[in-house]
């Protein structure tokens, strides 16, 4: 899946992410990368980002690539 290679996910892209606190429902939290949390190249969960409202969650999707 393209959300689990961090050469997929750029800074300014609409994602969607799941926080911590909400893997269990899967509830999804959308917004723009700011900044890219995960250091390595790949993530089975998905890559950790900060999004410009300050929440941070793993990319489940990518809604549009600017």
């Amino acid at each position: 899946m393209n959300n689990q290679k961090r050469n997929n996910i750029k800074i300014g892209l609409n994602v969607a992410v799941v926080k911590k606190e909400h893997q269990q429902s899967g509830e999804l939290t959308c917004g723009i990368v700011k900044r890219i949390l995960t250091n390595s190249p790949v993530h089975p969960h998905g890559i950790k980002v900060m999004l410009e409202s300050g929440e941070v969650g793993r990319v489940q999707k990518i809604l549009k690539e600017s």
